[in-house]
C-alpha cells in the first residue's frame, strides 16, 4: 500500500524534508501522485528510501552508543609511524628551504645597501664636478674673450679654405 511522505517520515522518525529529498532523487517510474497531486511512495520506493535513511541513522547510533576506545592494529601503527616520519622530514626540508631563503634575503639586502652607497658616492662626485665646471666657466668668462674669439674665427676660416681647395682639386680630374 502506498504511503505519503509525512507517513513515512513519522514512521522512520525523520523530517519530511529528508524523505522529500530522497523521493525526488528516485527514478521517475518510482514516483507516483494521487488524483489530488499528492506524492505517494510505493513499496519499492519505500524500500529504497528506507535503505538510504537507515544507513546514516545506524552510523549515528553506533557513534553515540560506543564509548570504547578503538583498537588499532599493528598495520595502522606502522602507517602512523611512517606518516609521522614523513611529516618530520617535510618539516626539516621546509626549515632548510627557509634558511636558504633567509641567506638569500640577507645577501640581497647587503648588495642593495652597497649599491645605494655607490650611488650616493657617485652623486657626491657629480656635484663636485659640476662645481668645478662652474668655477672653470666663470674663469673663462671673466678672462678677455677677444683672444678666444679671434682664435675661433681663424680656425673657421682655415676650414673653409681647405674645403674650397678640395673642391678645386676635385674638378681638375674632369
Amino acid at each position: 500500500m502506498a504511503k505519503t511522505i509525512k507517513q513515512l517520515a513519522d514512521e522512520l522518525k525523520v523530517s519530511k524534508q529528508t524523505i522529500q529529498y530522497h523521493y525526488q532523487r528516485l527514478p521517475a517510474k518510482n514516483q507516483q501522485k494521487n488524483s489530488q497531486g499528492t506524492n505517494l511512495i510505493s513499496t519499492t520506493a519505500e524500500r529504497i528510501i528506507r535503505s538510504k535513511v537507515a544507513k546514516p541513522l545506524l552510523a549515528n547510533k553506533q557513534q553515540i552508543g560506543s564509548k570504547e576506545p578503538t583498537k588499532t592494529s599493528k598495520k595502522d601503527n606502522d602507517l602512523i609511524a611512517t606518516l609521522r616520519r614523513e611529516v618530520r622530514d617535510l618539516k626539516s626540508e621546509r626549515d632548510k628551504q627557509l634558511a636558504t631563503k633567509d641567506r638569500q634575503i640577507d645577501r640581497l639586502t647587503k648588495l642593495l645597501d652597497q649599491q645605494q652607497q655607490l650611488q650616493l658616492t657617485t652623486v657626491t662626485e657629480n656635484c663636485k664636478l659640476k662645481k668645478h665646471v662652474q668655477r672653470l666657466s666663470s674663469l673663462i668668462e671673466s678672462s678677455d674673450p677677444k683672444p678666444l674669439k679671434n682664435k675661433y674665427v681663424k680656425m673657421h676660416k682655415e676650414q673653409q679654405l681647405g674645403k674650397k681647395k678640395a673642391i678645386k682639386n676635385w674638378w681638375r680630374f674632369w
